[in-house]
């Protein structure tokens, strides 16, 4: 196995614009960058068995999780545990790329969650 980046990963695109490439797609374990422009938006949602870390590498974000808002900027990540109702969000200016981690993977363990609702 070699060298594993944005260049050669497998890409795809998600909401407005979003890129994501799947750096490690295990079972167990998933390691995503993702690339959000300004004034993008994921929707609210939960996982029943993931738990993530967000971990910026450019620009600043805001992670939402449980009604609370964390901006996050390059450097500084956070961690979502299972069954955390959370969103993210750039609404800073300026393209922002950060790191997802979840174990399990979280494809297919993603549950919608009301845009005003905290856990």
């Amino acid at each position: 196995m070699g060298a594993v980046g944005t260049g050669n990963a497998e890409h795809y695109r998600w909401g407005q614009g979003c890129d994501g490439w799947h750096l490690l797609a295990g079972d167990d374990l998933s390691v995503i960058e993702e690339r959000m422009p300004t004034d993008t938006a994921e929707q609210r949602h939960r996982h029943a068995h993931a738990r993530q870390f967000f971990y910026v590498l450019e620009g600043e974000v805001v992670l939402e999780m449980d009604g609370a808002p964390h901006r996050l900027r390059r450097g500084e990540g956070l961690h979502v545990p299972p069954g955390a109702a959370h969103q993210m969000r750039n609404d800073s200016g300026a393209d922002a790329r950060f790191l997802v981690v979840s174990s399990p993977r979280s494809h297919g363990d993603r549950i919608s969650a009301p845009a005003n609702a905290a856990s």
